[in-house]
């Protein structure tokens, strides 16, 4: 059903301005739980809602709202989930890819030295030094390496270490694009994800507004509009504060 209903949404929800996109300040799950609460404790108060003037379309575009904000961010947590494996395994075998970049170099150096073209060409292989350089490296070693098999043989180098660079240059690239590739602030499924937040958001804070706004002497109605994440987090803070220093109002 949620993916219906994000397909419903789409639209409207990708046409929001990426100036205007609000990235979630409380837990995804939460802010779904909380809208679907205010979803069902603002039905008794429709008549006096659209009297202060809410546009009731906007109660009734909420389940659409959240259910496709819900979809999106499930989607998004598989891929978060993803990024993070692949960052944990580049911490795992990177260490070795950069150990075999360097030894390489450090025979190459010995038996190029009296090839000046050759030993040029390694130090320029050497420079930079980010994980992108030692990708390259290993690729271009393996190359260079290849092409003057003799003058490595003579100092009796292990042939085999420039096919497991070459494989190992493509099997990092590869690992390195999933672990990068895919940072929060570049995803364009991480935008999608805040961009469904913010379309709920804004039907969620209008409908707290004019419910606040009416039921401001009415304690037990005015409740249900305000956000009990945030009125449990603001308690947390106030009794963190020192006595007799006031705190702000709770905003939502």
């Amino acid at each position: 059903m949620s993916k219906e209903q994000f397909e419903l949404k789409k639209d409207a929800i990708s046409a929001i301005q990426e100036k205007d996109v609000m990235s979630p300040n409380m837990p995804v799950d939460t802010a779904l739980q909380e809208a679907e609460d205010l979803y069902v404790w603002c039905q008794p108060d429709k008549d006096l809602l659209v009297k202060a003037g809410l546009d009731w379309a906007l109660v009734e575009d909420m389940p659409a709202a959240t259910g496709a904000c819900r979809y999106i961010q499930s989607q998004w947590q598989k891929e978060y989930m993803s990024l993070e494996e692949a960052q944990k395994e580049w911490g795992l075998k990177s260490p070795g890819a950069y150990e075999l970049r360097d030894g390489i170099l450090h025979d190459f150096y010995h038996a190029f030295y009296n090839f000046p073209d050759l030993y040029s060409r390694t130090q320029k292989i050497a420079e930079g030094n980010t994980h992108a350089d030692m990708i390259q490296d290993l690729s271009d070693m393996a190359a260079l390496g290849l092409a003057n098999t003799q003058a490595l043989q003579a100092i009796s180098f292990d042939l085999t270490l420039l096919d497991k660079a070459e494989t190992l240059s493509s099997q990092m690239a590869e690992l390195l694009a999933n672990a990068n590739g895919k940072k929060l602030e570049n995803n364009k499924l991480c935008l999608l994800r805040d961009k469904a937040y913010t379309y709920l958001k804004r039907i969620v804070d209008e409908i707290r507004r004019n419910g606040q706004y009416i039921f401001w002497k009415d304690e037990q109605r005015y409740k249900g509009y305000l956000s009990i994440y945030y009125k449990k987090r603001a308690a947390k803070s106030q009794k963190a504060k020192p006595v007799n220093v006031p705190t702000e109002p709770q905003k939502v």
